[in-house]
């Protein structure tokens, strides 16, 4: 009998530790990935646990310093035993290159997250190979027959026979006065390329080849540099130099990244992301035709 009634103040010692430790406040973080490539989305989630009565609160995350959220946060809850969960998932990605640190969330003074190390990098790749940007397939052309000798000598006969014809005709006729023709700049070229692009909608891999391919083409015209053969860094290098403002060369030097990310399959873009692409494309341009150099 003693040892009964030991054992039921025994488990009802047990039972109430249990409760009490399931509805002390908490809150983690955890990432999917520790090391992820420049411009690379991971899933980050925040996740807080407060007993109902608590009048404890927390604001999730609404930024997070070199890390940038590619879509709305997704929030859900539910109450298990008196305890509500509340999550957060983030959907992330990183377009500055270095070690840095998701901080550490407090929900009390003595209750905070571990602080968690993400190391962003470049993919690997050899900068002394020289650059080569993404062709279309091309159809490989059946080869031509072999013609026989009298193709070539009917050839020759009607060619000498429009020579002929022409420098009769070239006699006669009056001396014509040359209408200069009608050249475009390359400011006026880039914004009518841009503007093509922009109502024709292609795939992604072509939309982001051509409007860099835009981008290019007026830079080598209007400055001189050689931007068709450089990489992407080297053209950023080169930039640098342009006279554009530190914010305005911050974001063309994003854009110019997201493409290489979108060419080689690595990242699929928004339509947020192709609108603010080739808005930044067009300012940048705009701006260094201001310059004047």
């Amino acid at each position: 009998m003693i040892f009964k009634k030991l054992s039921f103040l025994l488990c009802s010692f047990l039972i109430v530790h249990f409760v009490a430790a399931q509805s002390a406040p908490s809150i983690k973080t955890s990432i999917e990935k520790n090391k992820i490539l420049l411009g690379e989305p991971i899933l980050l989630v925040v996740e807080v646990g407060m007993p109902e009565q608590s009048k404890s609160s927390f604001a999730m995350p609404d930024s997070i310093a070199h890390f940038e959220f590619l879509e709305d946060p997704i929030f859900d809850s539910t109450n298990t035993n008196g305890v509500v969960i509340l999550k957060g998932r983030y959907k992330i990605a990183s377009f500055d290159s270095g070690h840095w640190v998701i901080p550490s969330y407090y929900l009390t003074e003595k209750v905070k997250s571990e602080p968690i190390a993400v190391d962003v990098i470049f993919s690997d790749f050899d900068p002394q190979q020289p650059y080569h940007d993404i062709k279309d397939v091309e159809e490989i052309k059946p080869p031509k027959k072999k013609t026989t000798w009298w193709w070539y000598a009917i050839a020759g006969t009607l060619v000498l026979a429009l020579v002929l014809l022409y420098l009769l005709r070239k006699k006669k006729q009056q001396p014509i006065t040359a209408i200069p023709a009608t050249t475009i700049n390359p400011f006026e070229e880039a914004m009518k390329a841009l503007q093509q692009l922009e109502e024709s909608k292609p795939d992604a891999k072509l939309y982001y080849s051509k409007l860099i391919g835009i981008f290019r083409l007026y830079v080598y015209k209007k400055k001189g540099i050689l931007s068709l053969q450089k990489t992407t860094d080297d053209l950023i290098i080169q930039l640098s130099k342009s006279g554009l403002e530190k914010e305005q060369f911050d974001k063309l030097s994003q854009v110019l990244r997201l493409s290489d990310f979108v060419k080689f399959a690595k990242y699929i873009p928004t339509q947020e992301d192709n609108t603010n692409s080739i808005v930044e494309i067009r300012n940048a341009i705009t701006a260094i035709e201001k310059t004047g150099r």
